[in-house]
């Protein structure tokens, strides 16, 4: 490993480098098959949510109106320096934006004026790394980012390699029955024989998210040669398969119950990893499509042995090069008030749907996290809708910063206009006052 990351040398981060402009990117791009995630292009402007005075974050398409004196004036949050780059093949591909015209002219500029920049991604992929070596030396400053290298980026976040890692640091039993094949023969025997074993069966895409690159078959629709072989071959084709590459068959586990931990890792001899919170994932759908979190409600004994074990595989990644956001996903089964077991599922070595809100929330308040729901919600009726009728329509409900009053924090505004979606967070008095907020108060406040 120590090989494979030696080319990232010189722009790996450290807690000791010198305090400069930090680059805020939400570059998705690393992530395939995004076409169903409605919006997604927007996303990019979560960066914007981390940003602070003298950042800058840089996107490509341009940001919803409101959004800045929204997050300047409302949310306090300091006023970075924006970029509306031009695209460079995709539009959700910030990076490579990044590395030609005006946005470069300026970057460079910036980091000259600083004397060096930190590039903080929304993941740790190779054209993040190509920018900021390309920075560094048409600016001739350091620059540093705060993520893991690639080679390490692709353990977390490849389902196939994040398994073995857990099952190297923990044993097999700490993760769900799995099988792993490279050609549609052997994945289609791997479904017959999982079938034979489980109610359900999952195929999965190793690097895909938020259930995107997922699949979910009662065992007797597969039991039969012709039935697996319909169900992966449409299976590879929905999902754009590339041949040769992993699939994972597994056991789908019955249970509602999948906890997120989330955590911080800082680069090694620099701390032990931070456990930053441990949440119930709001998921919809058999295919569990994740849709928003809350922060956990389960048992003392469940968080604490989701705790040990998130810790445990989070110091393994610390150990390979990790830095940065992380967080593990995982299943509870059984009696979580009596006999129960978890497991792990998958690993988000990326900022994330989770982590976003959660650290938002940590900047704008002082002290403990209050209960809170945080939700992406698509109401069609809300389509060419804009974020100043959200905030009119919620009224006194919206939180302000200043005062901290107000239960709303509305946040990834971009594809309202298009397609009637944002994020909000509601913040209660306890949890059911907060899960009231999003599944009532504010469907009423906004006349749904």
């Amino acid at each position: 490993m120590a090989g494979q990351l030696r080319p990232y040398e010189g722009q790996r981060w450290r807690p000791g480098d010198t305090p400069r402009p930090t680059l805020q990117l939400d570059d998705v791009s690393g992530i395939p098959f995004l076409v169903d995630v409605a919006g997604v292009q927007e996303y990019q402007h979560r960066g914007r949510l981390r940003a602070a005075d003298h950042d800058v974050y840089v996107t490509v398409t341009p940001e919803a109106g409101g959004y800045e004196p929204y997050c300047r004036d409302t949310l306090h949050m300091g006023a970075p320096e924006h970029l509306v780059a031009d695209p460079i093949g995709p539009p959700i591909a910030v990076a490579r934006a990044c590395t030609a015209g005006d946005t470069h002219t300026r970057l460079v500029e910036v980091a000259r004026d600083a004397g060096g920049m930190t590039v903080h991604p929304y993941m740790g992929i190779e054209d993040v790394w190509e920018l900021a070596a390309m920075l560094s030396v048409d600016s001739r400053t350091p620059v540093r980012v705060i993520s893991p290298p690639p080679p390490v980026t692709w353990i977390a976040n490849d389902k196939a390699l994040f398994d073995e890692l857990v099952a190297r640091v923990l044993g097999r039993e700490a993760l769900v029955e799995t099988r792993i094949s490279r050609d549609a023969a052997a994945i289609e025997t791997d479904l017959r024989m999982m079938s034979q074993r489980h109610n359900r069966v999952g195929l999965k895409r190793t690097r895909c998210a938020s259930a995107m690159g997922n699949a979910v078959f009662a065992s007797c629709d597969v039991h039969a040669e012709v039935d697996a072989a319909d169900a992966v071959q449409e299976f590879l084709r929905r999902t754009e398969w590339p041949v040769g590459e992993e699939v994972l068959t597994v056991a789908w586990l019955d249970t509602d119950l999948s906890p997120s931990t989330q955590l911080w890792i800082p680069p090694l001899d620099s701390g032990e990893p931070r456990l930053d919170g441990i949440y119930e994932q709001i998921l919809k759908g058999e295919e569990k499509v994740f849709v928003g979190s809350r922060p956990s409600t389960l048992p003392d004994a469940v968080n604490q042995e989701l705790a040990t074990g998130a810790l445990l595989v989070a110091a393994a990644l610390q150990e390979l090069g990790y830095v940065g956001r992380c967080s593990f996903d995982h299943l509870v089964t059984g009696d979580p008030k009596g006999e129960f077991d978890v497991v792990f599922t998958e690993c988000n070595g990326r900022w994330g749907g989770t982590s976003t809100p959660m650290s938002l929330l940590d900047r704008l308040l002082h002290g403990p996290r209050p209960a809170y729901r945080a939700q992406d919600l698509v109401f069609p009726e809300l389509i060419g809708a804009s974020l100043t009728d959200l905030l009119e329509l919620a009224g006194e409900l919206v939180f302000h910063a200043e005062s901290g009053q107000g239960r709303f924090i509305f946040y990834n505004i971009g594809p309202l206009h298009g397609h009637g979606k944002f994020d909000v967070i509601s913040i209660g008095e306890d949890q059911d006052d907060a899960e009231r907020g999003v599944l009532e108060i504010l469907p009423t406040r906004l006349g749904l």
